[in-house]
Protein backbone atom coordinates (compact mmCIF):
# COMPACT_ATOMS: atom_id res chain seq x y z
CA UNK A 1 0.00 0.00 0.00
CA UNK A 2 2.76 2.42 1.01
CA UNK A 3 4.90 1.48 -1.97
CA UNK A 4 1.94 1.93 -4.28
CA UNK A 5 1.04 5.29 -2.80
CA UNK A 6 4.65 6.42 -2.94
CA UNK A 7 4.84 5.37 -6.56
CA UNK A 8 1.75 7.41 -7.37
CA UNK A 9 3.18 10.45 -5.57
CA UNK A 10 6.50 10.13 -7.39
CA UNK A 11 4.73 9.76 -10.72
CA UNK A 12 2.58 12.80 -10.00
CA UNK A 13 5.71 14.76 -9.01
CA UNK A 14 7.49 13.77 -12.21
CA UNK A 15 4.50 14.84 -14.28
CA UNK A 16 4.21 18.09 -12.34
CA UNK A 17 7.90 18.87 -12.80
CA UNK A 18 7.70 18.13 -16.49
CA UNK A 19 4.71 20.43 -16.86
CA UNK A 20 6.36 23.20 -14.87
CA UNK A 21 9.62 22.86 -16.78
CA UNK A 22 7.76 22.85 -20.08
CA UNK A 23 5.84 25.98 -19.23
CA UNK A 24 8.97 27.66 -17.94
CA UNK A 25 10.85 26.85 -21.12
CA UNK A 26 8.03 28.18 -23.29
CA UNK A 27 7.77 31.34 -21.21
CA UNK A 28 11.51 31.90 -21.36
CA UNK A 29 11.54 31.48 -25.13
CA UNK A 30 8.68 33.97 -25.47
CA UNK A 31 10.56 36.42 -23.29
CA UNK A 32 13.71 35.99 -25.34
CA UNK A 33 11.71 36.44 -28.54
CA UNK A 34 10.46 39.80 -27.32
CA UNK A 35 14.05 40.83 -26.62
CA UNK A 36 15.37 39.68 -30.01
CA UNK A 37 15.06 42.53 -32.54
CA UNK A 38 13.76 41.84 -36.03
CA UNK A 39 14.68 43.49 -39.33
CA UNK A 40 12.51 43.25 -42.44
CA UNK A 41 13.95 43.98 -45.87
CA UNK A 42 11.43 46.05 -47.82
CA UNK A 43 11.02 46.37 -51.59
CA UNK A 44 9.72 49.93 -51.75
CA UNK A 45 8.77 50.28 -55.42
CA UNK A 46 7.31 48.31 -58.30
CA UNK A 47 10.59 48.10 -60.21
CA UNK A 48 12.49 46.45 -57.36
CA UNK A 49 9.54 44.16 -56.69
CA UNK A 50 9.48 43.07 -60.34
CA UNK A 51 13.22 42.33 -60.22
CA UNK A 52 12.73 39.94 -57.29
CA UNK A 53 9.92 38.06 -59.01
CA UNK A 54 12.46 36.27 -61.19
CA UNK A 55 13.31 34.15 -58.16
CA UNK A 56 11.07 31.09 -57.86
CA UNK A 57 11.06 31.15 -54.06
CA UNK A 58 9.83 34.76 -53.98
CA UNK A 59 6.14 33.93 -54.20
CA UNK A 60 4.46 37.36 -54.13
CA UNK A 61 2.76 38.45 -57.34
CA UNK A 62 1.39 41.91 -56.56
CA UNK A 63 3.35 44.77 -54.98
CA UNK A 64 0.29 46.27 -53.28
CA UNK A 65 -0.61 42.94 -51.67
CA UNK A 66 3.01 42.48 -50.66
CA UNK A 67 3.06 45.87 -48.88
CA UNK A 68 -0.16 45.06 -47.03
CA UNK A 69 1.29 41.74 -45.87
CA UNK A 70 4.49 43.41 -44.68
CA UNK A 71 2.48 46.02 -42.80
CA UNK A 72 0.42 43.27 -41.16
CA UNK A 73 3.60 41.49 -40.09
CA UNK A 74 5.04 44.69 -38.66
CA UNK A 75 1.89 45.28 -36.62
CA UNK A 76 1.89 41.71 -35.34
CA UNK A 77 5.52 41.88 -34.23
CA UNK A 78 4.92 45.22 -32.53
CA UNK A 79 1.89 43.82 -30.70
CA UNK A 80 4.12 41.01 -29.42
CA UNK A 81 6.56 43.57 -28.02
CA UNK A 82 9.25 42.89 -30.65
CA UNK A 83 11.41 45.87 -31.68
CA UNK A 84 11.34 45.93 -35.48
CA UNK A 85 13.31 47.91 -38.04
CA UNK A 86 12.79 48.13 -41.78
CA UNK A 87 15.72 48.10 -44.21
CA UNK A 88 15.77 49.06 -47.88
CA UNK A 89 16.14 45.86 -49.94
CA UNK A 90 17.94 46.53 -53.23
CA UNK A 91 17.72 43.60 -55.72
CA UNK A 92 20.90 44.59 -57.58
CA UNK A 93 22.91 44.83 -54.37
CA UNK A 94 21.39 41.52 -53.30
CA UNK A 95 22.53 39.77 -56.48
CA UNK A 96 26.04 41.22 -56.09
CA UNK A 97 26.17 40.18 -52.44
CA UNK A 98 25.17 36.61 -53.24
CA UNK A 99 27.73 36.36 -56.04
CA UNK A 100 30.54 37.65 -53.80
CA UNK A 101 29.58 35.46 -50.84
CA UNK A 102 28.87 32.34 -52.90
CA UNK A 103 25.23 32.19 -51.74
CA UNK A 104 22.35 30.85 -53.81
CA UNK A 105 20.13 33.90 -54.38
CA UNK A 106 16.90 31.99 -54.99
CA UNK A 107 16.44 31.00 -51.33
CA UNK A 108 14.72 32.54 -48.31
CA UNK A 109 17.93 31.95 -46.37
CA UNK A 110 19.88 34.08 -48.84
CA UNK A 111 17.39 36.94 -48.55
CA UNK A 112 17.43 36.65 -44.77
CA UNK A 113 21.22 36.76 -44.64
CA UNK A 114 21.36 39.81 -46.90
CA UNK A 115 18.75 41.56 -44.79
CA UNK A 116 20.86 40.94 -41.70
CA UNK A 117 23.84 42.43 -43.53
CA UNK A 118 22.06 45.64 -44.52
CA UNK A 119 20.61 45.91 -41.02
CA UNK A 120 24.15 46.10 -39.69
CA UNK A 121 25.58 48.60 -42.16
CA UNK A 122 22.74 49.97 -44.30
CA UNK A 123 19.87 52.42 -43.96
CA UNK A 124 17.08 51.39 -41.59
CA UNK A 125 14.01 52.98 -40.02
CA UNK A 126 12.48 51.84 -36.75
CA UNK A 127 8.85 50.80 -37.04
CA UNK A 128 6.61 52.68 -34.61
CA UNK A 129 3.19 52.04 -36.10
CA UNK A 130 3.53 54.52 -38.97
CA UNK A 131 1.55 53.69 -42.16
CA UNK A 132 3.34 52.52 -45.28
CA UNK A 133 2.86 55.83 -47.10
CA UNK A 134 4.91 57.46 -44.33
CA UNK A 135 7.36 54.62 -43.71
CA UNK A 136 8.50 54.22 -47.33
CA UNK A 137 9.47 57.90 -47.95
CA UNK A 138 11.31 57.95 -44.62
CA UNK A 139 13.23 54.80 -45.54
CA UNK A 140 14.10 56.03 -49.05
CA UNK A 141 15.18 59.39 -47.63
CA UNK A 142 17.38 57.68 -45.08
CA UNK A 143 18.99 55.58 -47.81
CA UNK A 144 19.65 58.64 -49.97
CA UNK A 145 21.24 60.50 -47.05
CA UNK A 146 23.42 57.54 -46.20
CA UNK A 147 24.55 57.16 -49.83
CA UNK A 148 25.35 60.89 -49.92
CA UNK A 149 27.40 60.62 -46.73
CA UNK A 150 29.29 57.55 -48.02
CA UNK A 151 30.06 59.30 -51.32
CA UNK A 152 31.20 62.48 -49.57
CA UNK A 153 33.37 60.48 -47.16
CA UNK A 154 34.95 58.58 -50.06
CA UNK A 155 35.74 61.84 -51.85
CA UNK A 156 37.35 63.35 -48.75
CA UNK A 157 39.40 60.23 -48.05
CA UNK A 158 40.75 60.19 -51.60
CA UNK A 159 42.09 63.75 -51.66
CA UNK A 160 45.39 62.87 -50.00
CA UNK A 161 47.81 65.32 -48.41
CA UNK A 162 48.52 68.95 -49.22
CA UNK A 163 51.70 69.25 -51.32
CA UNK A 164 52.73 72.41 -49.43
CA UNK A 165 52.05 71.57 -45.76
CA UNK A 166 51.55 67.80 -45.76
CA UNK A 167 48.18 68.13 -44.02
CA UNK A 168 45.41 65.66 -44.86
CA UNK A 169 43.13 67.72 -47.11
CA UNK A 170 39.95 65.83 -46.32
CA UNK A 171 40.53 65.88 -42.57
CA UNK A 172 41.31 69.60 -42.59
CA UNK A 173 38.19 70.32 -44.66
CA UNK A 174 36.04 68.28 -42.28
CA UNK A 175 37.43 70.17 -39.27
CA UNK A 176 36.80 73.47 -41.04
CA UNK A 177 33.22 72.47 -41.92
CA UNK A 178 32.54 71.40 -38.32
CA UNK A 179 33.81 74.75 -37.11
CA UNK A 180 31.63 76.67 -39.58
CA UNK A 181 28.55 74.72 -38.52
CA UNK A 182 29.24 75.44 -34.84
CA UNK A 183 29.68 79.15 -35.57
CA UNK A 184 26.50 79.26 -37.67
CA UNK A 185 24.38 77.64 -34.97
CA UNK A 186 25.90 79.82 -32.26
CA UNK A 187 25.15 82.99 -34.24
CA UNK A 188 21.65 81.83 -35.20
CA UNK A 189 20.43 82.10 -31.62
CA UNK A 190 17.44 80.30 -30.08
CA UNK A 191 14.74 78.63 -32.15
CA UNK A 192 14.15 75.63 -34.37
CA UNK A 193 16.68 75.61 -37.19
CA UNK A 194 16.62 73.79 -40.50
CA UNK A 195 19.85 73.96 -42.52
CA UNK A 196 20.47 72.73 -46.05
CA UNK A 197 23.89 72.46 -47.67
CA UNK A 198 24.29 72.01 -51.44
CA UNK A 199 27.64 71.12 -52.98
CA UNK A 200 28.23 70.28 -56.65
CA UNK A 201 30.85 67.68 -57.62
CA UNK A 202 31.91 66.33 -60.98
CA UNK A 203 29.36 63.50 -60.92
CA UNK A 204 26.81 64.39 -58.23
CA UNK A 205 24.97 67.31 -56.69
CA UNK A 206 25.35 66.58 -52.99
CA UNK A 207 22.60 67.72 -50.65
CA UNK A 208 22.41 67.43 -46.87
CA UNK A 209 19.84 68.68 -44.36
CA UNK A 210 20.10 69.22 -40.63
CA UNK A 211 17.41 69.93 -38.00
CA UNK A 212 18.31 71.42 -34.64
CA UNK A 213 16.61 73.03 -31.66
CA UNK A 214 18.18 75.54 -29.33
CA UNK A 215 16.69 77.19 -26.25
CA UNK A 216 17.70 80.58 -24.91
CA UNK A 217 20.85 79.46 -23.10
CA UNK A 218 22.07 76.01 -24.06
CA UNK A 219 23.83 74.74 -27.17
CA UNK A 220 21.91 73.47 -30.19
CA UNK A 221 20.65 69.90 -29.97
CA UNK A 222 21.24 67.93 -33.16
CA UNK A 223 21.22 64.36 -34.35
CA UNK A 224 24.79 63.04 -34.59
CA UNK A 225 24.16 61.19 -37.87
CA UNK A 226 22.56 64.24 -39.51
CA UNK A 227 25.42 66.38 -38.23
CA UNK A 228 28.05 64.06 -39.73
CA UNK A 229 26.24 64.00 -43.09
CA UNK A 230 25.89 67.79 -43.19
CA UNK A 231 29.51 68.43 -42.22
CA UNK A 232 30.78 65.88 -44.77
CA UNK A 233 28.89 67.54 -47.64
CA UNK A 234 30.06 71.00 -46.56
CA UNK A 235 33.61 69.67 -46.24
CA UNK A 236 33.54 68.43 -49.85
CA UNK A 237 32.63 71.94 -51.01
CA UNK A 238 35.49 73.39 -48.95
CA UNK A 239 38.05 70.85 -50.12
CA UNK A 240 37.07 71.10 -53.81
CA UNK A 241 36.54 74.87 -53.61
CA UNK A 242 33.19 74.37 -55.34
CA UNK A 243 30.35 76.87 -55.62
CA UNK A 244 28.17 75.39 -52.90
CA UNK A 245 26.01 77.13 -50.39
CA UNK A 246 24.09 76.91 -47.12
CA UNK A 247 20.53 78.02 -46.34
CA UNK A 248 19.21 78.40 -42.79
CA UNK A 249 15.53 78.62 -41.90
CA UNK A 250 14.69 79.54 -38.31
CA UNK A 251 11.29 79.19 -36.64
CA UNK A 252 10.34 80.67 -33.29
CA UNK A 253 6.98 81.02 -31.52
CA UNK A 254 5.13 84.23 -32.29
CA UNK A 255 7.45 85.31 -35.09
CA UNK A 256 7.66 84.76 -38.87
CA UNK A 257 10.17 82.23 -40.16
CA UNK A 258 13.49 83.77 -41.16
CA UNK A 259 15.57 82.49 -44.08
CA UNK A 260 19.30 83.31 -44.36
CA UNK A 261 21.84 82.18 -46.96
CA UNK A 262 25.58 81.93 -47.62
CA UNK A 263 27.80 80.91 -50.50
CA UNK A 264 31.03 78.96 -50.15
CA UNK A 265 34.01 81.16 -50.92
CA UNK A 266 37.59 80.10 -50.23
CA UNK A 267 36.68 77.82 -47.33
CA UNK A 268 34.39 80.45 -45.78
CA UNK A 269 30.65 81.05 -45.81
CA UNK A 270 30.13 84.47 -47.38
CA UNK A 271 26.72 86.03 -46.56
CA UNK A 272 24.20 86.46 -49.36
CA UNK A 273 22.14 89.63 -49.62
CA UNK A 274 18.42 89.54 -48.83
CA UNK A 275 17.70 89.84 -52.56
CA UNK A 276 19.98 86.90 -53.37
CA UNK A 277 18.32 84.79 -50.68
CA UNK A 278 14.88 85.67 -52.03
CA UNK A 279 15.95 84.86 -55.59
CA UNK A 280 17.49 81.52 -54.62
CA UNK A 281 14.55 80.49 -52.46
CA UNK A 282 11.88 81.59 -54.92
CA UNK A 283 13.29 79.97 -58.07
CA UNK A 284 12.54 76.43 -59.21
CA UNK A 285 15.88 74.60 -59.20
CA UNK A 286 14.90 72.37 -62.14
CA UNK A 287 13.14 74.81 -64.47
CA UNK A 288 14.54 78.17 -63.37
CA UNK A 289 11.00 79.52 -63.23
CA UNK A 290 9.94 81.87 -60.42
CA UNK A 291 8.17 80.36 -57.42
CA UNK A 292 5.76 82.37 -55.29
CA UNK A 293 7.24 83.40 -51.93
CA UNK A 294 5.81 81.75 -48.83
CA UNK A 295 3.45 83.64 -46.60
CA UNK A 296 4.84 84.47 -43.18
CA UNK A 297 8.48 84.09 -44.21
CA UNK A 298 11.14 86.78 -44.09
CA UNK A 299 14.02 86.49 -46.57
CA UNK A 300 17.07 87.92 -44.83
CA UNK A 301 20.73 88.48 -45.63
CA UNK A 302 23.16 85.95 -44.26
CA UNK A 303 24.76 87.12 -41.03
CA UNK A 304 28.49 87.19 -40.32
CA UNK A 305 29.64 83.98 -38.67
CA UNK A 306 33.32 84.91 -38.55
CA UNK A 307 36.28 83.75 -40.59
CA UNK A 308 38.61 82.46 -37.89
CA UNK A 309 40.13 79.01 -38.10
CA UNK A 310 39.35 76.01 -35.88
CA UNK A 311 41.43 75.98 -32.71
CA UNK A 312 43.77 73.21 -33.85
CA UNK A 313 44.68 75.05 -37.07
CA UNK A 314 45.51 78.45 -35.60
Amino acid sequence: MFDSALGEVMAHTRNKRTTVHGRTGTTMRRTLRREAPTTIGLLTDEQDFAAMRRYRTFTFEDHGVYLKQVEGLLRTLTAQGVHTTVALFDPQEYAEYCAEAGIAPDTPAGRSRFTAEIAACGATVAYAGQPMDALIPALVGRAVRRATWEYATMLLAGLGECADCGQDIGRAAFDRASHLLERTLAAAGPGTHHLVCSTPTRHEQLLAALHTDRDGTGPACLDSAEGAEFVSVLAVGIALESHGGVVLRTSAPGAPDRVHGWRLDGGCLAPLTAGEVFSAYCTDADTGEPVAPESGVEYCAGFDIGADEPEQHR
